[in-house]
């Protein structure tokens, strides 16, 4: 009991600051955090701190309840005895403190998604903000690079554009189309995008007009491109040779 209790009572502190780190960043990556341990711990003790500060003025104010460091600091003592007087002490207000960690892991939940939400709308991690060294996602580069969040809100890009160059059968084609949806691996590399209003052509066709036997070129004017039917095109980006991306404004918004 003395060596398992006081790591039971750390988890359960500890924890909504984990939740709430993983939570509130965006990544791209979806498998093992890689970041360095004594960064995760470092970041999570601090949000845990600031939670637990904010919950515990909340009980204060609302509930009526105190926080007694003396029970905590018992629960985590190695001496059997002084833990089981903490722990009747904890028994007393077992329901309390129940509501009071379950509601704070909801949070954790809940709160990080409004707080990117807020970020997102007033556009407070875009690298121009004054602001994008505290709330900028730094592990996720394509999200700023397709989705156009680096602009600001009156320069916005109505749609993007996407040029990509595939190898089709030994012959390079280039592919052009609306940006609708991209994603991801687990390692945070760009899978799939998926383009609408298709349109290529091989590249063979950018190659000079032939010239006529009095030396001058033959002006000619072939269909360069082809349109590509289908609701929606799924391009790999494994595949892709190039890839060359196009913010358009479909008019001049008003200042």
């Amino acid at each position: 009991m003395n060596v398992a209790l006081p790591a039971i009572v750390i988890f359960f502190v500890l924890l909504p600051g984990f939740i709430l780190r993983t939570r509130l960043k965006r990544v791209e990556r979806t498998s093992l955090d890689f970041s360095p341990f004594g960064e995760v711990v470092a970041e999570a003790v601090v949000w845990s701190v600031l939670v637990h500060c904010a919950w515990l003025g909340l009980a204060n104010v609302i509930a009526g309840q105190t926080f007694q460091p003396l029970v905590l600091l018992k629960l985590l003592s190695g001496a059997v005895t002084v833990q089981e007087g903490a722990a009747a002490a904890f028994a007393a207000s077992f329901w309390w403190v129940i509501s009071y960690f379950l509601s704070l892991l909801i949070a954790a939940f809940v709160f990080p998604m409004a707080l990117r939400a807020i970020i997102t709308k007033y556009r407070l991690d875009r690298s121009a903000s004054r602001f994008s060294y505290i709330f900028r996602f730094h592990k996720a580069p394509w999200y700023y690079l397709l989705t156009g969040a680096d602009f600001a809100e009156d320069e916005a890009p109505d749609m993007i554009l996407i040029s990509a160059i595939v190898e089709v059968g030994k012959e390079a084609v280039l592919y052009v189309g609306v940006l609708d949806e991209f994603y991801v691996d687990s390692e945070g590399q760009l899978d799939r995008l998926v383009l609408q209003n298709v349109a290529r052509r091989p590249l063979s066709r950018d190659k000079p007009a032939a010239c006529t036997s009095d030396g001058v070129a033959a002006i000619t004017e072939p269909v360069r491109f082809y349109d590509v039917d289908g609701d929606s095109f799924v391009l790999r980006y494994s595949e892709t040779i190039t890839l060359n991306i196009q913010y358009v404004r479909l008019a001049i918004r008003a200042t």
